[in-house]
């Protein structure tokens, strides 16, 4: 199909599509009930039309600012352990999103149907899209998926840092947090709502656990060995006694976490896709930072929401 022909056919459907503004400046379109960048969406139809999992894949799924660097991290250091020696890992001298692509902002962002073919097994890739929205060979075939999420105060908290560091839209004159939140409340926000994405992988994860690997990244700060271990089981990639023995989880979760990953020069400076900061992506990580920016009633708000959203699921967060 003709770049031209492509363009037209978005086009058309964009005059379609119900569109809004993010409290960022960001332009979003609101797509099969979820509202994405909309830079993303012709990547992510693209994705949808070529991409061919294969059954060795790992697929790495989040809303944004969930923990998804530390996810890419962990995976790929878990998954290549046996390939690359720990004091020889790429995450020293790359950042988490240049050795893991995501495939709506790298790979399909760059070509409509890029030859992924070649790329070393197993393959990791990374999305923000919703479960329902993920091409048909990832939900069809017997690659595993990965998704981690966090609390929706603090990954409000942490969403609105990271854009407010990386300003995208220059003249655009950001909304004050209280109208930004109303509309993360309305679910009005980059892949939202968030209680749809997180229930769509959640009950994907209750039907069939061997495909989906459901985190919560507060499980992962409280204690992250039994983690790192089940990911490695997930994978089919165990670790044998031996590995145990030498100190490997713990070698591991040491580089990966988000201390060492934050100090190192490669994450100090420079940028990912020309225009995020590398640092931007290391903050804080800490869990219940949220309370040094919202008030109690914003809170009670979020907490009447999941308890509406999750009532009945069996999904909970801590708070």
């Amino acid at each position: 199909m003709e770049k031209k022909e492509v363009s037209n056919e978005l086009q058309e459907l964009l005059q379609t599509l119900e569109q809004q503004t993010n409290w960022d400046g960001l332009p979003l379109v609101k797509y099969d009930a979820f509202w994405l960048p909309d830079i993303a969406l012709r990547p992510i139809l693209s994705a949808q039309k070529y991409f061919k999992a294969k059954d060795s894949d790992i697929i790495l799924a989040s809303i944004p600012k969930s923990g998804t660097t530390w996810l890419k991290a962990l995976v790929f250091s878990i998954a290549n352990r046996n390939v690359i020696s720990i004091d020889q890992s790429p995450l020293l001298t790359s950042n988490p999103h240049t050795v893991v692509p995501y495939l709506e902002f790298n790979l399909y962002s760059y070509q409509e149907n890029p030859n992924l073919q070649d790329l070393p097994s197993p393959r990791i890739f990374a999305t923000h899209m919703p479960f329902k929205m993920l091409p048909d060979s990832i939900r069809e075939s017997e690659c595993k998926i990965i998704y981690v999420c966090r609390n929706p105060l603090d990954q409000f908290v942490s969403h609105r840092h990271f854009w407010l560091e990386n300003k995208i839209e220059k003249v655009a004159v950001p909304l004050d947090i209280d109208a930004a939140f109303d509309l993360f409340c309305q679910g009005i926000h980059h892949f939202g709502p968030l209680w749809d994405h997180t229930l769509g992988y959640w009950n994907a994860g209750l039907k069939n656990p061997q495909k989906v690997l459901f985190l919560r990244y507060e499980d992962l700060k409280e204690d992250i060995t039994p983690h790192v271990k089940k990911i490695a089981e997930f994978i089919g990639s165990p670790f044998s006694p031996e590995e145990e023995k030498q100190g490997v989880v713990d070698q591991i979760s040491r580089l990966c976490s988000i201390e060492n990953l934050r100090n190192l020069e490669v994450n100090k400076n420079g940028y990912i896709l020309d225009v995020l900061k590398n640092s931007s992506f290391f903050r804080k990580g800490e869990v219940g930072d949220w309370i040094n920016h919202l008030t109690p009633a914003m809170a009670e708000r979020v907490k009447d929401l999941m308890a509406s959203k999750f009532d009945g699921s069996g999904l909970t967060f801590k708070i």
